[in-house]
């Protein structure tokens, strides 16, 4: 944390720990990706009771990483990493990075990667590396350096419309462009086309949404947490091993040492309000858990689920909100075992525009060390492709196709390699945050009292996004049930709520004062 300007959000004061109150509280933590190990992290530091409750055999959820076994009979055959695809740990995801750091007090299981280079379907490339880090003048160089931004495009620009991208303000710029869609706001700007590939979709890409069907309020916040409105700078650290190994078996570890107890291989049914305690939690093993207080840290589909088949919980207004939350778009992530490497001075991670069905490459190989001692062992590499927003239903054969054809194209030395194992991974568990939707979305709190909600599909009005609003949402809903009982939580922190140039933000209330 190096931005000077990154904003601490305190949490209450209180008693110190758990043990001075007069029983000790036990949550359910519904859920072990990030969301529900912040939570889980929160509670237990203040000494409550806590389980938690995953449906995978692994910790990390959709940043979750497992093995699986080559052909026995293949001479490279064997144990291998493997994970749901490419996943980069931003400097300004302060409250993602103090939950790893638990466990990994400097940070030393990632490693830096200093560029991430774009290409479009022209051949025109964009690089990050050496951009200045103080806002506006990473934007501006970034804009004026790139093939697909002119001078003449900066001059013809709609200044007044595009004066909430230079001046957000959370959570007032959904009450400005919420309604819109990152599409029509580009169109409206006079944002060129050619540029839009690789200044913008690959926010919207995040999101494994298409910029038609994502928020503008959502594009113009994630401008301002990785441009405008932190000067962490655009470098960003991978895991330097698979996911598991790396990053969740040390939390889990640390977390077992403060007695929170993991159950995996399980799918929680239903929750109830009743029992000896406040709530009585199915699992699917046929196990009923007595609960003072749950954290639902799911994905939006089991979030849903869990809510059709409880009954009592909550309004009809807030199951209407649960019942009305999106997934985005279906992804692909092939992952493929070559008997080759790939040229020497291949990026780490190559964002694409216009290179239809792929959205980007990352040569795994190159960064993760289990990878990285399979291709040593056996003169190759390890290379994964991401397609998002997919339509072509399983199985696949013709996406496989064009996802492959995309790789020969894009790093011609694979067309020579064999592949000696492939994966394909199919997931649409991702939320959609699609136009007007953050009015509607549900918060941490709910209308059950001691029921919260954590998950990066879950609103907080705070400049996050992705791995960090999983991450703030599970340390805001362990805070939340931490003051219920009298005990000082955990502060978060973010980058600035609001965009750091008076001027440019002066520019957007006579917009704001029409609007209203």
């Amino acid at each position: 944390m190096i931005d000077p300007r990154r904003v601490a959000h305190p949490a209450q004061s209180g008693l110190p720990h758990a043990n001075a109150l007069p029983s000790t509280p036990h949550v359910v933590v519904v859920g072990a990706g990030i969301a529900g190990l912040a939570a889980a992290t929160g509670l237990a530091e203040r000494g409550v009771s806590v389980d938690v409750l995953e449906r995978q055999e692994y910790l990390g959820g959709r940043v979750g990483g497992w093995t699986e076994t080559l052909d026995a009979g293949d001479p490279a055959g064997g144990e291998v990493a493997n994970n749901r695809g490419f996943h980069a740990f931003f400097r300004q995801y302060y409250n993602l990075r103090a939950l790893l750091r638990r466990s990994d007090p400097g940070l030393e299981r990632l490693r830096p990667v200093e560029d991430y280079p774009l290409v479009d379907g022209e051949g025109r490339r964009d690089t990050f590396r050496g951009l200045p880090k103080t806002p506006p003048w990473n934007a501006l160089v970034f804009a004026l350096r790139s093939p697909t931004f002119r001078m003449r495009d900066l001059l013809r620009l709609n200044a007044p419309a595009a004066a909430p991208l230079a001046a957000v303000s959370v959570p007032e710029i959904y009450d400005q462009l919420d309604d819109l869609d990152a599409e029509t706001f580009l169109t409206n700007i006079n944002f060129p086309v050619a540029a839009r590939h690789l200044a913008f979709e690959v926010f919207a890409r995040s999101f494994f949404a298409r910029p038609e069907r994502l928020s503008a309020a959502e594009l113009a916040a994630m401008f301002h947490i990785y441009f405008l409105g932190s000067s962490e700078g655009l470098v960003f650290d991978v895991a330097e091993s698979n996911f598991n190994t790396a990053l969740w078996d040390p939390l889990g570890e640390y977390l077992v040492e403060q007695g929170v107890v993991f159950r995996t291989g399980v799918s929680v049914e239903s929750v109830s309000i009743g029992g000896p305690k406040r709530f009585q939690v199915r699992v699917s093993d046929g196990t009923t858990v007595e609960a003072d207080a749950v954290v639902l840290a799911t994905d939006p589909g089991g979030l849903q689920q869990i809510v059709a088949a409880s009954p009592d919980l909550g309004d009809q207004h807030w199951r209407e909100q649960i019942a009305g939350l999106r997934t985005a778009p279906p992804f692909v992530v092939q992952r493929l075992w070559l008997d080759r490497p790939v040229d020497a001075d291949r990026p780490p991670f190559l964002g694409t525009g216009g290179l239809e069905p792929v959205d980007n490459i990352s040569v795994v190989s190159s960064y993760e060390r289990q990878a990285a001692e399979w291709a040593r062992v056996h003169g190759g590499s390890v290379v994964e492709v991401h397609s998002y927003s997919v339509v072509d239903p399983p199985p696949f054969e013709g996406l496989r196709e064009r996802m492959l054809g995309r790789l020969h194209q894009l790093y011609p030395e694979t067309a020579r390699a064999g592949i000696v194992k492939e994966t394909i991974l199919f997931r649409d568990d991702c939320p959609l945050f699609f136009p007007g939707s953050f009015a509607g979305r549900p918060t941490v709190e709910t209308p059950v009292p001691n029921l919260m909600l954590a998950g990066d599909g879950i609103r907080i009005d705070l400049p996050v996004a992705l791995m960090e609003r999983a991450a703030t949402t599970g340390w805001t809903a362990a805070n939340r049930l931490l003051a219920g009982w009298g005990v000082s939580g955990h502060t978060v922190h973010t980058v600035p709520v609001q965009g750091r140039s008076p001027v440019l933000r002066r520019l957007v209330t006579p917009r704001k004062a029409q609007a209203s």
